[in-house]
């Protein structure tokens, strides 16, 4: 088959960009549908909470009265707030950290097994499909400080000086939910951690076992690597599930004790529908979507850097 002449060239692009032309109708025809319900359900009730930000409302009364930025004024003066944003970026990064790394070690474990994988792969995976209000309550009475299983298994081994009121504390509340929200969230990275790693082609490793290398050197050098597509998706889906966390801490804590495990997401609820500032709890949520759209950015053009092509 010979080399295409200019003419050639010129004859197949202008073929191209006639097809090209002759599907842009069908596309339209498929994307006005999405369009217009993604403006009624997404980009209508966006602009609503973004002019709801600057009034007064209560949310019940007719009454909506204009007040410029002075709800963004008290949100950036306002003790509780500063304390619910570092509530809320302590629990992200420990989410984000834990859960990417229990869910990368599940999944070397399910990968390396060669007897029950989907046993192994359903047990690890089946927290995900508990709903967060079911997996607070489990998590609640084992934390329990009177007849939780923690701390009976403490007392029954004689460690009954260890035990703590686990969601009582304000110095363990946070780790407490931390732990159970790791336990529940990590099966679901793990799935896609083990599809980053099926897609590994095995000559890498049986290359570098020919060259002697040791399990932690084909991980840090070989499989890491490889997985800088699946950190990238898991991490950006971790950091904004943290970053939005509610039903555990509802059931859990209710954001206490005192205001030691209250986050932006929570005291958006409790200020929105517990104290009837609709307007101020819709401004919170104005910040929490820019610091969510800002930190994903951030993210993603950090961590699409160090991925790899193969």
């Amino acid at each position: 088959m010979g080399i295409p002449t200019s003419t050639e060239k010129a004859i197949l692009a202008a073929t191209t960009r006639k097809r090209k032309k002759k599907h842009h109708p069908f596309a339209v025809v498929f994307i006005v549908p999405s369009l217009i319900l993604y403006t009624l359900f997404v980009i209508v009730p966006t602009l609503g909470s973004a002019y709801l930000s600057f009034t007064s409302w209560d949310g019940i009364s007719e009454d909506i009265r204009y007040i410029g930025f002075a709800n963004f004024v008290e949100i950036w003066s306002s003790p509780r707030v500063h304390n619910a944003l570092k509530n809320t970026l302590i629990m992200t990064v420990s989410l984000v950290v834990l859960e990417n790394i229990a869910a990368i070690a599940m999944a070397l474990m399910v990968d390396k097994v060669r007897w029950f994988k989907n046993l192994f792969r359903s047990i690890f995976y089946f927290p995900t499909l508990l709903s967060g209000i079911v997996m607070g309550f489990v998590w609640a009475m084992i934390l329990n400080y009177n007849f939780g299983v923690v701390n009976q298994i403490l007392n029954q081994i004689g460690l009954g000086s260890w035990t703590v009121d686990w969601l009582g504390d304000p110095q363990y509340a946070m780790l407490s939910v931390i732990l159970s929200t790791v336990w529940k969230g990590a099966g679901y990275y793990m799935i896609i951690y083990l599809a980053g790693l099926q897609s590994i082609p095995a000559e890498l490793s049986e290359a570098a076992n020919i060259d002697g290398a040791n399990g932690w050197q084909q991980f840090r050098f070989i499989t890491f690597p490889l997985l800088a597509g699946s950190l990238t998706v898991c991490m950006v889906l971790s950091m904004i599930s943290a970053l939005k966390i509610f039903d555990q801490i509802a059931v859990m804590t209710d954001g206490g004790p005192g205001f030691a495990t209250e986050t932006l997401t929570y005291i958006i609820y409790k200020v929105g529908f517990g104290e009837l500032r609709q307007g101020f709890g819709t401004a919170l949520a104005m910040v929490l979507f820019v610091i969510i759209l800002v930190i994903t950015v951030i993210q993603v053009k950090i961590l699409r850097k160090r991925e790899v092509q193969y």
